[in-house]
């Protein structure tokens, strides 16, 4: 949801909130964070009918006196501490609690609040379980940035915490970290890109050739990605998933042919099949949650990831072929021949399985 129809939204249910009275409370808190330099701070406001509820109050219009709201400030307080969770940049804060006072013609209880941090923060996570007991609450988180509004989410029993990049050098550096760390973690966990990487590998050849292959891949997943990433090209994945296995077959029976044919064709295959691999990766991406505010950072940064990811297979693997070739060449062709199989049966199995999956 967008942040205008988001903040529309938001707008309309806080001027109907009043209006709709005790008997009909809105199932619906707020949570405002303003970020500071050195500080965030904000407020939560919640409808007195739901904290009666969970404190045991027998009558939510007393929470509209402000002698009332004092009298249950340690039972508030603790029931927002220990409901909501802020973190900035992996570290929960320390809430210091300025006020607590009844929200004239609101119906609801208010709490400023404020906690110091020692660096500008650069990644906020907010989780919220309120009142888990009623299965339609709702809770409105908006981050205020520079006197206007960067991020606004709702959190509701399906979706307890979201996460959020500042606009901030640190908020880019954080960007970079994370998404950086889930490309690399994407290709180790990957079992069918590394394979491709590897059946690529098997026949050898100068760096040169080898390089080129690489760059290949990358640019066929890199461009793919960026175009699945925004939405312009998005092929269902019970397509993409077995035409990655296929790719991984092709591949393998490409190896084992390779003697017979005059050309080296790898890089070709590389790009063509790298185009359907970024799909795959594409696919992941959108599961990470990405930020609106730096999207192109985390497309960047994921991309690098990968690379990285790759690089160390490329490495690895070439390096102990070649080895294997200068000292045991026979060894090494059979290697070659027996990893093309695995990598061939393997495709296989994969192709079929995703199949039957796509069918289910």
């Amino acid at each position: 949801m967008g942040l205008r129809w988001l903040g529309m939204a938001v707008v309309a249910a806080w001027v109907l909130l009043p209006s709709w009275g005790l008997a009909h409370p809105a199932p619906f808190s707020y949570i405002d964070i303003t970020v500071a330099p050195d500080r965030l701070s904000g407020t939560v406001v919640l409808h007195a009918v739901d904290v009666a509820a969970a404190l045991g109050l027998p009558d939510p219009a007393a929470l509209g006196r402000q002698d009332v709201v004092s009298a249950q400030a340690d039972a508030i307080v603790s029931l927002v501490t220990t409901r909501v969770a802020i973190e900035t940049d992996g570290r929960p804060i320390t809430w210091v609690i300025d006020t607590i006072r009844p929200m004239a013609g609101q119906d609801a209880v208010g709490i400023a609040w404020h906690a110091a941090t020692t660096r500008p923060a650069g990644h906020l996570a907010v989780g919220a379980r309120l009142f888990p007991e009623d299965t339609a609450h709702q809770t409105f988180v908006t981050v205020y940035e520079g006197g206007r509004v960067t991020w606004q989410e709702v959190l509701n029993r399906d979706r307890v915490r979201a996460e959020h990049y500042t606009g901030s050098r640190q908020g880019m550096v954080a960007v970079l970290r994370r998404f950086t760390a889930s490309g690399i973690h994407h290709i180790a966990i990957g079992p069918d890109h590394i394979l491709f990487l590897v059946g690529l590998l098997l026949p050898g050849g100068r760096v040169r050739r080898l390089l080129g292959i690489v760059t290949a891949f990358t640019i066929g997943h890199s461009v793919t990605l960026v175009l699945a990433t925004l939405s312009i090209v998005t092929p269902p994945s019970h397509l993409v998933e077995p035409l990655i296995a296929l790719s991984i077959v092709f591949v393998g029976a490409d190896n084992l042919f390779v003697g017979t044919r005059a050309r080296d064709v790898r890089i070709w295959v590389a790009l063509l099949f790298g185009l359907v691999h970024g799909f795959g990766f594409a696919s992941v991406l959108r599961d990470t949650g990405l930020p609106s505010t730096a999207l192109g950072v985390s497309l960047l940064a994921f991309n690098l990831g990968v690379e990285i990811g790759q690089a160390g297979i490329v490495v690895v693997v070439a390096s102990a072929l070649g080895l294997l070739r200068r000292r045991l060449p026979a060894v090494a062709a059979r290697v070659t021949t027996v990893g093309s199989v695995v990598v061939l049966l393997a495709g296989v199995y994969w192709f079929v399985e995703r199949i039957l999956q796509g069918r289910a």
